[in-house]
């Protein structure tokens, strides 16, 4: 079974179309990769399906259950997680605080919890702890749990904000541009990353225009072009496929 599936989304802004009938099945425990030219509609499906905009025809079906209106807290807490083409930490918080931020505390959520299961809440508290120190070892950020998220570099940032969400434990990842402004090293961090995200049955969902990236890791590719999705497949088939070659060079290849 697909985890998402989106069925005929469409999407206008001010006349133009940046979702066009736009149907896609995201293969569960797959890496699986949406690629396009700029402006060809990747990050407003991000937001559809996270509940930031609202389509204007077309259903978002995560887990055999519609979530079209949805808000994103509601989304988020169903298992879907979400990273940012621009970074949205917590820059005067600390590494550790900012993956702290994603825990959840069950037992706080009540007046009666706060107030007579303080046991419990400081239970949960020391587990989220465990967890949050857990992922930033996973994304080699343990030795900097105490410094400010503003003095991490942008490939660091860009660790903790995957990390954060994985706080989420979420069955689906979405990854807006993962490795954008970031060194050649941490590019190979970050490839390692998702696939270590993969190998802990977690789907990934990503966007991302260094197509060496893409091409190395992904499982399945989803290809838009001005909205419309103009072809899907595995790697080596959305390569020669001759209308992805002229989205991306604008003619056909001999």
């Amino acid at each position: 079974m697909d985890l998402l599936v989106l069925q005929g989304i469409r999407k206008t802004f001010d006349g133009v179309s940046a979702a066009d009938d736009v149907s896609l099945s995201v293969r569960t425990g797959a890496i699986n990769a949406l690629i396009g030219p700029n402006g060809a509609g990747k990050t407003t499906l991000f937001d559809i399906i996270t509940g930031f905009i609202t389509p204007d025809d077309g259903q978002v079906v995560f887990r055999g259950q519609r979530i079209t209106h949805w808000s994103p807290h509601r989304i988020a807490k169903l298992g879907i997680g979400r990273t940012f083409q621009n970074l949205r930490l917590f820059p005067n918080l600390t590494v550790l605080e900012n993956v702290l931020v994603a825990s959840e505390y069950p037992s706080g959520e009540t007046l009666f919890g706060s107030l007579f299961q303080r046991r419990k809440i400081s239970n949960e508290e020391q587990k989220n702890r465990e967890n949050a120190l857990a992922y930033l070892k996973m994304v080699n950020l343990e030795n900097k749990q105490d410094a400010l998220a503003s003095a991490l570099s942008q490939g660091q940032r860009r660790l903790l904000e995957i990390a954060r969400i994985l706080a989420l434990d979420p069955d689906l990842v979405l990854m807006d541009e993962p490795t954008a402004g970031v060194f050649p090293q941490m590019i190979d961090k970050i490839k390692l990353l998702i696939r270590e995200i993969r190998a802990r049955k977690k789907t990934v969902l990503l966007i991302e225009h260094n197509m060496n990236v893409v091409m190395d890791i992904s499982d399945h590719i989803f290809v838009l072009n001005y909205g419309k999705k103009i072809a899907e497949g595995g790697p080596r088939e959305v390569r020669e496929d001759a209308k992805v070659i002229e989205a991306y060079l604008g003619r056909r290849r001999d």
